[in-house]
């Protein structure tokens, strides 16, 4: 939904993942079931809606990061609200040095403006799901975009980056400014 892509996920169960369809489809992606897997296509701007975590059958709170990437790219505002975890957003103002407009009341909701577009910046992840929804993001952007403090990324995903440029993503694992800089003349 963020990068406008088209994927299908496997060895999933669409029934539990019923809360997390529903909000694609509200925001305008096509979203296609089978036995074992889901696609998502998205050709255009997400739109605006509102989304609260609740324990399951409810809007995972694991998931809140990523949906308010994709909504920070809406037209108009959104409204997310995290009523599981609190401190759960935390990744915002990485985000919003990406160019997205968000403002986070009282800890446990969001204002999101969606944005036209993202650039990209430095960025530091906090924890591991806001970790891969800054990717996503990144992914999304304007320009490069340099992750660090990834070492909760690399603890919950495996391959994390791999399984991306397997997507067609343009990502690389960069040690040193060096390797930073060649990835950059390599791609740019």
């Amino acid at each position: 939904a963020v990068t406008k892509g088209d994927v299908t996920v496997k060895n999933v169960i669409p029934k539990h993942m019923e809360s997390i369809t529903a909000k694609l489809l509200e925001i305008g992606c096509e979203v296609e079931e089978a036995d074992d897997c889901i696609r998502v296509v998205a050709t255009k701007a997400p739109m605006h809606t509102q989304v609260k975590t609740l324990p399951y059958p409810g809007f995972p709170t694991d998931m809140q990061p990523l949906i308010t990437v994709a909504l920070a790219l809406a037209k108009g505002t959104s409204i997310v609200t995290e009523s599981i975890f609190e401190n759960r957003f935390k990744y915002v103002d990485e985000l919003t040095r990406m160019g997205a407009d968000i403002k986070v009341e009282g800890g446990d909701t969001a204002i999101i403006d969606g944005v036209p577009k993202y650039t990209g910046a430095s960025i530091s992840v906090p924890d591991l799901r806001a970790g891969a929804a800054l990717v996503i993001a990144a992914l999304a952007a304007e320009g490069f975009t340099l992750v660090d403090n990834i070492k909760y990324i690399e603890r919950g995903y495996e391959d994390f980056h791999i399984k991306l440029k397997n997507l067609g993503a343009q990502i690389e694992l960069t040690e040193t400014e060096k390797d930073y800089q060649k990835f950059k003349l390599k791609t740019g």
